[in-house]
């Protein structure tokens, strides 16, 4: 299923994975830089059949990269403002699905800059979780929702320090923190058309998301 929301006068696609029966716990899945591709619809339907209803926008308008370049390009080219504006759009029409309750939200990679900042902005949101991407103080303040967090081992776009410092930023501000490095992986080992993809890291990943969010948005 997809939605269409108008945000700022652009047209936002959402798409909707909704499990066939019941509503499922709400979760919001923020794409990488590759954008809204069979990845990330295939990790939507996942969560889905694992119990949640996950809203998934589009934020390049239908536009996917399968190159590096083309993927800097089309994050380069998204503004911050809407940004912002899509992925707090997208959260809200998932809560007119699904009803105002506990929900849950899910960043990968450039996604991932959002993930801790949407508890701040919508107090339904009482999750984040981060894959292999970290944010700045701004974006982890202003709320104690715990944060779960997937990295991996070997990882030119966050490196150790990174890390460290996300964790920093973390503890300052009083959310928990869980966080998670798996062995002999690189960025994007989550997502199988990527040739960093290792399944047992990306399984193990899932599971551990999961038990987050069904313990926390019980």
């Amino acid at each position: 299923m997809q939605l269409q929301l108008d945000v700022n006068g652009e047209k936002l696609a959402v798409y909707l994975s909704r499990p066939p029966v019941g509503d499922g716990t709400p979760l919001l899945l923020l794409h990488p830089w590759w954008g809204l591709n069979d990845d990330i619809r295939g990790l939507a339907d996942r969560f889905m059949e694992s119990g949640f209803m996950v809203a998934a926008p589009d934020l390049f308008g239908g536009q996917v990269a399968t190159t590096v370049d083309d993927a800097d390009r089309l994050s380069g080219e998204l503004t911050e403002t809407f940004g912002d504006a899509a992925v707090l759009a997208a959260f809200d029409a998932l809560m007119a699905e699904a009803g105002s309750r506990p929900a849950g939200v899910i960043g990968l990679s450039m996604g991932a800059g959002w993930a801790p900042w949407i508890p701040a902005q919508r107090p339904d949101a009482k999750a984040s979780v981060v894959y292999y991407g970290t944010t700045d103080e701004a974006h982890v303040a202003g709320s104690s929702a715990p944060i779960l967090g997937h990295f991996a081992e070997t990882d030119p776009y966050e490196d150790e320090e990174s890390v460290a410092a996300f964790e920093t930023v973390c503890r300052v501000a009083g959310r928990e923190l869980e966080l998670h490095r798996y062995p002999g992986t690189g960025h994007w080992f989550a997502e199988p058309s990527q040739a960093a993809y290792v399944a047992d890291a990306a399984d193990l990943a899932f599971q551990r998301t999961v038990t987050f969010l069904r313990r926390h948005l019980a």
